[in-house]
């Protein structure tokens, strides 16, 4: 006769264990790892704790060494948060936006968030559908990098949850913003060119509708006028920031046979463009033409020659705006500043041989 089927008693919970079958660390074992309670842990990780730096180091490397993944649900529900931060950007595949999405999904991460990212493609139409889609999805704050959505309507959605806005100077409740001092830089990149005895200085400009190209074509004129050379209309050449526009403005200034000897671009990529549309006329750099540019991304410094340009780290811009929403979420004011802008020497420049 068959043996009758084991009986069965109560099971208890299973372990819970990582997509390959191992046992997932608890938070109680980061906890004791850190030496800290698991309440702490629990805090760090909702991004409600107010603790000493040491501790919050401490806990971060255990989570580290033991590979802890938090389940977000589970907080999300203990919280009432998703843990999950809206980034509105305009091109996910430019180079300058690349850097600052990296920065802030870096930030996140260490503070168990997630980033969703929506692209904006420079249309205040775009931008408003993507707030709109974050704000359906319950995400804890915004950032928004740059845009053309009016302030009063930004304002507006700060209400409803907190938001950080890069590139504009705009307050009011539950909101922050981060820029950059794109005057100053543009000074110290057109008084490199003056120093070194360049005096027909050509600027290729941003797309009027950004502040930071207004400010950096402001720069510009500030560094010509301390320096008593005329501001002349006719070397500035309209573009649009991408390396296209930077290409077509530089034949429009060869074109001109205006006389120039320098060319200050208002970003690192108008003046790739510019360099290949120099090389392409027989036209050197630095030989004939200095060429600046401004931002120093990863590709400026591997042109061809290495290109002079104004740094602002555009990863940390990333990362800081970050910071500011998790300081936010806490509760804390916003206690962020990104660094000066920094002049950047490098081979596309040369003192005008007389």
């Amino acid at each position: 006769m068959p043996s009758s089927p084991p009986r069965r008693g109560k099971a208890g919970p299973a372990p819970s264990t990582t997509p390959g079958g191992e046992a997932a660390v608890t938070l109680h074992q980061v906890a004791q790892a850190a030496g800290v309670s698991a309440s702490t842990v629990s805090r760090i990780l909702n991004g409600t704790a107010k603790v000493h730096a040491d501790k919050m180091q401490a806990v971060q490397a255990a989570i580290v060494a033991l590979g802890f993944r938090p389940n977000p649900v589970a907080r999300g529900l203990a919280g009432g948060r998703t843990l999950s931060i809206g980034v509105v950007t305009q091109t996910i595949s430019s180079p300058f936006y690349g850097e600052a999405l990296h920065g802030i999904e870096d930030e996140l991460e260490r503070a168990g968030y997630i980033p969703i990212f929506v692209s904006g493609h420079w249309h205040e139409a775009g931008e408003r559908k993507a707030l709109e889609a974050l704000l359906s999805r319950r995400v804890d704050g915004i950032i928004v990098l740059a845009g053309r959505l009016p302030d009063a309507e930004l304002q507006a959605h700060a209400q409803q949850v907190p938001m950080v806005v890069v590139g504009r100077e705009l307050g009011g409740p539950r909101l922050f913003s981060l820029n950059f001092d794109n005057l100053t830089g543009a000074l110290l990149a057109t008084r490199h060119l003056i120093e070194c005895g360049h005096r027909r200085i050509a600027f290729i400009a941003g797309d009027p509708a950004h502040q930071d190209a207004l400010d950096r074509q402001a720069g510009y004129r500030r560094a010509l006028e301390e320096a008593g050379i005329a501001y002349d209309p006719a070397l500035v050449m309209p573009a649009d920031f991408t390396e296209s526009s930077g290409l077509l403005a530089v034949n429009r200034l060869l074109d001109s046979r205006l006389a120039f000897t320098a060319i200050f671009a208002a970003n690192d990529q108008t003046a790739i463009g510019a360099a290949l549309g120099l090389y392409r006329r027989n036209v050197r750099v630095p030989d004939d033409v200095s060429l600046v540019g401004f931002d120093d991304l990863a590709p400026a410094k591997f042109s061809v020659p290495p290109l002079t340009t104004v740094r602002q780290s555009v990863y940390e811009m990333g990362s800081q705006s970050a910071v500011a929403m998790l300081q936010m979420l806490r509760g804390e004011a916003p206690q962020v500043v990104l660094p000066a802008p920094q002049l950047v020497p490098r081979e596309s420049t040369r003192r005008l041989q007389r």
